[in-house]
């Protein structure tokens, strides 16, 4: 019997294609399965009842994956908060404006050093302090903000036991830790005469760079850290690593009057400094 175009029309009315396999289904004879009570076979191993169910599964397991590499955290909430950075312009090095617990920057400058009449730049530094604390203590001292930095305002910071941090990044390649802890205990060695009346204690200085090898290179970028600790601690870091945690008051306020002393090493950055404390009024 030949076949007609009706007979034509009437068989593909009961083919249905699945869009993403491209296999036929054939959802009168899967119906007759199931009243039978036998379950459907599954063609290509998708269920007849499930094909569009696990359409969106790659793209809900893509989330997944993009939420695990995150630590669990969707992707908009992983982003860490840029820190802004104050650049020294004389050597050209960054230091971000806040660290640890919010603290912040109050002034960058430049450590110079005369070799053969030549004044050769060693470090950059940067001066950071806890501000809320020393807003207190700038009020309970000083009480009403003077018309520009005074020598008062300097010494009560001077001789605090705030949190106080001096970062320095070596901009001088080549150096040692012997040629730094040389620096160091001429510069600290001077700044504890000051404060004593013209008293040595070299045993004192010494102790800043403390175990630090003298054979550690420091090369450009190399950073060290050292932070006046409440309870009156010098605590000194190379490249992260603590070298020496000094309890001292004499110690710590030596270190800092080398910054924001008289005869700092940087005036302006202690200009700076003080303009920084007229602002905490």
């Amino acid at each position: 019997m030949a076949t007609t175009v009706e007979d034509v029309i009437a068989k593909a009315e009961m083919v249905e294609i699945e869009p993403k396999t491209g296999v036929a289904l054939k959802p009168q004879l899967l119906k007759e399965e199931k009243v039978n009570g036998t379950e459907p076979k599954p063609m290509n191993g998708v269920k007849a009842d499930e094909v569009g169910k696990n359409e969106s599964v790659p793209e809900e397991k893509a989330e997944a994956g993009k939420e695990a590499a995150n630590g669990g955290v969707p992707k908009d909430e992983g982003k860490k908060e840029e820190v802004a950075v104050e650049i020294e312009p004389k050597t050209g090095v960054s230091f971000p404006v806040k660290v640890e617990d919010g603290k912040q920057l109050n002034a960058v400058g430049l450590r110079k050093k005369a070799i053969l009449g030549l004044g050769i730049k060693i470090y950059g530094f940067g001066i950071y302090a806890d501000q809320e604390k020393l807003k207190d203590l700038l009020k309970s001292k000083i009480g009403k903000a003077p018309a520009k930095p005074t020598k008062d305002m300097y010494q009560v910071v001077i001789d605090s036991d705030l949190w106080m941090m001096v970062r320095l990044v070596i901009v001088y390649s080549g150096l040692t830790m012997s040629m730094v802890r040389k620096n160091f205990d001429e510069g600290l060695g001077a700044s504890i005469k000051k404060l004593t009346g013209g008293r040595r204690n070299d045993e004192l200085s010494n102790k800043v760079m403390g175990e630090a090898s003298d054979d550690i290179k420091l090369t450009a970028g190399s950073v060290i850290e050292i932070t006046r600790l409440p309870g009156y601690t010098l605590e000194t870091k190379v490249m992260g690593e603590v070298v020496s945690k000094v309890e001292s008051e004499l110690l710590c306020r030596a270190y800092i009057h080398m910054y924001l002393g008289d005869d700092a090493f940087d005036k302006d950055a202690r200009e700076k400094f003080g303009v920084s404390l007229l602002s905490l009024f």
